[in-house]
């Protein structure tokens, strides 16, 4: 690929973007993201994803230039959606999908972070949706992810101001999890990783999929779907082995089955 590249430690991939100078979003880039997915989908070396910018930034957003490309308001609406296609498959994706921000995520970069099922932040890592600054708004899904995270009210600050909150303000209001010295933050990010990529497979998915199914249904309708995936999970050999793992008081080897 021209914009990735990844490596594989102890079943976590460490998915590298790398187009400098900003890691911009163009749609070659988006495409390779779909492509990633693709790749790893079905690799059963790769259990977690970690995903990184290579050089000052995560993604300081959309690539502006090709959007002067566009001719039409219409055309400009099938390169959100074919965005958010992507992103919507990244964050119900069947395995952990884990960012680490640092530098910058602002407009579609924060869009492509949010997507992801964990935000980790450097400090002082910059994070907003700024379109407006240019007379447009959003268009791969922010707002409507941001609300989720932070709430109204503050969402619709960050968007009427186009003002970004830092790394350590995005953990106190919800979008990202945890805040690290930029210097580890990538480290931190990856050794979590490994300690999720050691549970089982078919636990992660069904869990993953539990919380993508709170988006689209009831409380009543979530938990009964909860009790039919709880039983599918309990008949699983990785549920026989951490059940047998747990009375040997030794840790548990999960084979994906």
């Amino acid at each position: 690929m021209e914009f990735l590249t990844w490596k594989v430690e102890e079943g976590v991939a460490i998915v590298t973007i790398q187009r400098p100078p900003a890691n911009a979003l163009s749609k070659g880039l988006i495409h390779e993201v779909d492509e990633m997915l693709s790749a790893v989908e079905h690799d059963d070396a790769i259990r977690v994803i970690v995903l990184h910018g290579e050089g000052r930034f995560f993604s300081a957003g959309a690539d502006i230039k090709e959007f002067t490309e566009v001719s039409s308001g219409e055309e400009f609406s099938k390169l959100a959606s074919n965005g958010q296609q992507v992103f919507e498959r990244l964050e119900s994706f069947s395995k952990p999908v884990i960012a680490a921000i640092h530098g910058a995520a602002l407009g579609g970069g924060l869009e492509l972070a949010m997507a992801c099922h964990i935000r980790y932040v450097a400090e002082d890592a910059k994070l907003g949706l700024p379109e407006l600054q240019l007379g447009l708004i959003p268009g791969f899904a922010g707002t409507q992810r941001l609300p989720r995270y932070v709430g109204v009210a503050k969402a619709a600050e960050m968007l009427f101001t186009s003002e970004p909150i830092t790394g350590v303000e995005a953990v106190q209001w919800g979008l990202a999890t945890r805040s690290f010295p930029v210097d580890d933050l990538l480290s931190n990010t990856i050794e979590i990783a490994k300690k999720i990529a050691t549970k089982s497979p078919i636990a992660l998915k069904a869990t993953i999929d539990m919380l993508q199914y709170s988006k689209h249904k009831g409380f009543y309708d979530g938990v009964q779907a909860e009790s039919a995936s709880f039983g599918s999970v309990f008949n699983s050999e990785d549920a026989k082995e951490g059940i047998q793992a747990f009375i040997e008081k030794r840790k548990p080897t999960f084979s994906g089955k």
